[in-house]
């Protein structure tokens, strides 16, 4: 494993950071993962300790900064939506020094990404993105993982996105495609595209690492011959139930389904970055059925139980990259 210092830095998205240093975070978590399975301790941080703002609140983000700070020996506390005064009775920038005065590292999981830079412009210590409306880099590293490990490469690796491409999910696949040689399509029905400054931006780098930046509303095309297919909740976490019906209506052609995972290549892998709702075991599935009689959403259930879904080995990712990160940036040695 190449050695890359990364001690001090922030972890806010894929764009700040080189092909190298992505690959080098990793190699970092995979090298964590199997001293996990062995049992080997990695506990080189004790005494330190980070702070975990969720504006949002989650559950494999908040377990795997949680599990992973443990494992690195770290102490950890958790502030919820009403656990901090973070720019409601204390500014962003007053916080950012406040916290820096008691913890090694912030985590913050929120809104807008101009809230975790300012964060991290006032922080004299490394801020982590745990999400924001616009991005959500950790979640692209241990998607990066999941793909190396099935596939033993991501260079030249098809994968096809389907749902509502504006926001984290979409934005990141593309940066991480265009940094790491990929062939990203994103597919939806045009008024859920991204931001056409950043497919510019991720079509320029792209062109760099031999990968490509691909928007469709054309669903079979979207799914001949790639590796992974990858969708999304349709209604982003904080957005207002009203618009359901019209994501329902706009989006109900993108499912991913089984048909369309078989017309992937012979190996084809189904991710997700969760919750998922394919069936009517949650409350959310139940309303939605109830008031738009729909039994699954984003992805049908047959896709998402199928022997090509690896989205719980995805998700078991996220604690080994969030250690990587964390490690990597608080100067973690061997």
């Amino acid at each position: 494993m190449a050695k890359i210092d990364l001690t001090g830095r922030d972890f806010l998205k894929l764009l700040d950071f080189s092909a190298e240093e992505i690959r080098y975070l990793v190699d970092l978590a995979a090298d964590f993962k199997a001293k996990k399975a062995a049992f080997t301790p990695v506990d080189k941080l004790r005494g330190r300790n980070v702070a975990l703002i969720f504006e949002k609140t989650s559950t494999r983000t908040r377990c795997s900064f949680e599990v992973a700070a443990h494992d690195l020996g770290m102490g950890t506390t958790y502030l919820d939506p009403s656990g901090s005064q973070i720019g409601k009775k204390e500014s962003i920038a007053d916080t950012a020094c406040v916290l820096s005065q008691m913890f090694d590292g912030i985590e913050y999981r929120g809104f807008g990404q101009e809230i975790v830079e300012e964060l991290a412009k006032y922080a004299s210590v490394p801020v982590w993105n745990g999400l924001t409306n616009e991005y959500h880099p950790t979640q692209m590293l241990a998607d990066l993982l999941t793909i190396r490990e099935h596939f033993g490469r991501v260079e030249g690796i098809r994968l096809s996105y389907y749902g509502d491409a504006r926001y984290n999910t979409g934005n990141s696949l593309m940066v991480l495609g265009a940094k790491m040689g990929m062939h990203i399509t994103l597919c939806s029905n045009r008024k859920y595209f991204p931001n056409e400054a950043l497919v510019e931006t991720c079509r320029a780098l792209a062109q760099e690492s031999d990968g490509s930046i691909t928007l469709t509303e054309d669903v079979q095309e979207a799914a001949r011959g790639a590796d992974v297919f990858y969708t999304d909740v349709w209604v982003s976490m904080g957005e207002p139930e009203e618009v359901w019906q019209e994501r329902i209506r706009d989006l109900t052609p993108y499912r991913v389904t089984m048909d369309l995972l078989n017309q992937g290549s012979e190996d084809a892998i189904f991710m997700h970055c969760l919750p998922a709702f394919h069936d009517l075991h949650t409350g959310t599935g139940k309303l939605i059925h109830d008031k738009y009689g729909l039994t699954e959403m984003e992805v049908t259930d047959e896709a998402f139980e199928s022997g090509k879904s690896v989205v719980f080995q995805e998700a078991g990712n996220r604690m080994h990259t969030i250690k990587a990160v964390m490690a990597a940036t608080l100067g973690y040695r061997e």
